[in-house]
C-alpha cells in the first residue's frame, strides 16, 4: 500500500502527516509540484518480462507522459538480490541528492521510498506497484528499496544519458531512514 509520511526535518520521531489514500498523497505532493498518480494496465507484465514487454504494457501512459514532459527516453530498471554491486548502488541512492531534470519512476513490481527534503519537511513516499512519482529537478531527495530489494520500474529521462546525481553532502538520510517493508 502506498503511503506518505511527513516529518519536520529536525525531528525524525515527530510525524506531522501519515496518509495512505492515493488521492491525499497526490494532493499533498502537488503543493510542491511533485506528481503522484496510480496507473493500471490491461495486463500487468510478469516480473521477468522483457524490457519491450514492460514498455509495451504501459505505452499509452508513457506516450502521454513523455509528450507532456518532453522526455526523450524510457527504460526499465530491475533492482534485486542479483543486481551487481547492490550494496554500493544502495549507498549511492541513499545519499541526499538532486538532479538537473525531473526524476520520473513508475513501479511495475515491488516497492521503494522516495524521501524528499522540502522547506524544512521530510516527505517519505512509499511507492508500490502501480505508482508513478515525478520528483522535480532540484528537489533534494534519496531513494530506498530496502536491504533486500525486488523492484521493476520504468524510468523516464529528458537527458538520454540517464541518471545523474548531484550530492548535497548532508547526512540527513541517515537520520530519516525510509520505512520500506520487507519484500514478500
Amino acid at each position: 500500500m502506498s503511503r506518505l509520511t511527513v516529518y519536520r526535518d529536525d525531528s525524525p520521531d515527530t510525524i506531522l502527516l501519515d496518509v495512505t489514500s492515493p488521492g491525499e498523497i497526490a494532493e499533498t505532493l502537488r503543493l510542491h509540484n511533485v506528481r503522484f498518480e496510480r496507473w493500471s494496465a490491461p495486463v500487468t507484465p510478469a516480473k521477468d518480462a522483457t524490457t519491450d514487454e514492460v514498455l509495451a504494457a504501459y505505452r499509452p501512459y508513457l506516450d502521454t507522459l513523455m509528450g507532456e514532459t518532453g522526455a526523450g527516453s524510457a527504460d526499465v530498471v530491475r533492482i534485486n538480490a542479483s543486481t551487481p554491486n547492490l550494496p554500493e548502488l544502495r549507498k549511492k541512492f541513499l545519499s541526499e541528492h538532486t538532479h538537473s531534470e525531473d526524476e520520473v519512476r513508475f513501479f511495475v513490481h515491488g516497492q521503494g521510498a522516495f524521501v524528499l527534503h522540502i522547506h524544512g519537511r521530510i516527505y517519505s513516499v512509499l511507492c508500490t506497484a502501480g505508482d508513478l512519482i515525478s520528483v522535480p529537478e532540484g528537489i533534494p531527495h534519496w531513494f530506498d528499496a530496502g536491504p533486500s530489494p525486488d523492484v521493476v520500474a520504468l524510468r523516464v529521462f529528458t537527458d538520454t544519458t540517464g541518471w545523474i546525481a548531484k550530492y548535497s553532502g548532508d547526512d540527513i538520510a541517515e537520520r530519516f531512514p525510509a520505512d520500506v517493508p520487507t519484500a514478500s
